[in-house]
C-alpha cells in the first residue's frame, strides 16, 4: 500500500498557477515605431527584436500614417520621430491619443528644441529622447514608460531645469510692474498656443493669414517680455490669464 503525506486521503499536490507549464509569461509590450527614415525604422526593429519583452508590432513613415496604424494595431508604445514629411509627430500626438487612448507616445528624434519638447508633452507625448542614446537606452526607456513612468532624455530635462530657473529669475524682477494688457485678439492666440498648436493651426482656427499669428505671438512676447511660447503660457497660467487643465 502506498504511502500518503498527513492530509485528506489521495490528495494531489496542488497544479502550479498558470497551469501544468507553470506561470503564464507576461505579454510583450507591443511598439508601434514611427520614422521617416526606413532605414532607421529598420535598425530599431532589428534592436528592439533581441528583446524578448518588447514586439514591434508595425512601423509607419509618417504622422498620418502612424494614426492609421494605432487605430488599427492599437499598440501599447508608440515610438515616434518629430520631424516628419506630411504630418510631424507632434501632431500626430493628439490624434493617436483619440484613436488608441491607451497607447503611450516616446518621442525619439534629434531635435533638442525646447519648444519642440514642451509641444509634445502638452500633445500628450510620455518621453522625449534624443537620438543620441544607445539602443540599450531606448529598450530601457519602453519598459519604463509602459510600467506609467515619463522618460525625458537628461539634457532636455537639464534645459528645462535651467529655463525655469531663469523664468523664476525673472519674474522675480518684474513682480512690481503691473500686468501688461493683452488685446483680446492676442488672448485669443495666447489660450490656442498654449494647446499646443503650431501658427498654422492658429491661423485656420481663427481665420487669419499665419503671418498675422506670427505677429501677434511675437507682439505677446514683447509685452509680457518673454523669449518663447513656453514661458508666455507658464506666465499666463500663473498670472491666471488663463487656466489649462
Amino acid at each position: 500500500m502506498p504511502d500518503f503525506e498527513p492530509g485528506v486521503a489521495g490528495e494531489q499536490d496542488p497544479v502550479p498557477y498558470g497551469g501544468p507549464l507553470g506561470p503564464t509569461p507576461a505579454e510583450p509590450i507591443r511598439v508601434l515605431v514611427v520614422d521617416d527614415h526606413a532605414l532607421f525604422r529598420r535598425g530599431l526593429e532589428i534592436v528592439l527584436a533581441q528583446e524578448e519583452d518588447i514586439q514591434v508590432i508595425g512601423e509607419a513613415g509618417d504622422g498620418a500614417e502612424a494614426v492609421e496604424k494605432a487605430a488599427d494595431l492599437l499598440p501599447d508604445i508608440v515610438l515616434m520621430d518629430v520631424r516628419m514629411p506630411r504630418r510631424g509627430g507632434i501632431e500626430a500626438c493628439t490624434s493617436i491619443k483619440e484613436v488608441a487612448p491607451s497607447a503611450k507616445i516616446i518621442m525619439l528624434t534629434i531635435s533638442d528644441e525646447e519648444a519642440d519638447l514642451y509641444e509634445a508633452i502638452k500633445a500628450g507625448a510620455t518621453g522625449y529622447l534624443l537620438k543620441e542614446i544607445s539602443t540599450d537606452e531606448v529598450a530601457t526607456a519602453i519598459r519604463a514608460v509602459a510600467d506609467g513612468q515619463s522618460q525625458i532624455s537628461p539634457s532636455m530635462a537639464s534645459k528645462l531645469l535651467t529655463e525655469f530657473k531663469s523664468m523664476i529669475q525673472r519674474t522675480d524682477e518684474r513682480r512690481l510692474l503691473p500686468a501688461p494688457k493683452l488685446t483680446d485678439r492676442e488672448l485669443e492666440v495666447l489660450k490656442l498656443v498654449a494647446t499646443g498648436m503650431n501658427n498654422r493651426d492658429i491661423a485656420k482656427e481663427l481665420f487669419i493669414s499665419e503671418n498675422t499669428v506670427k505677429n501677434h505671438v511675437r507682439n505677446i512676447l514683447e509685452k509680457l517680455q518673454l523669449h518663447s511660447r513656453m514661458e508666455a503660457v507658464v506666465y499666463a497660467m500663473r498670472e491666471k490669464i488663463l487656466e489649462i487643465r
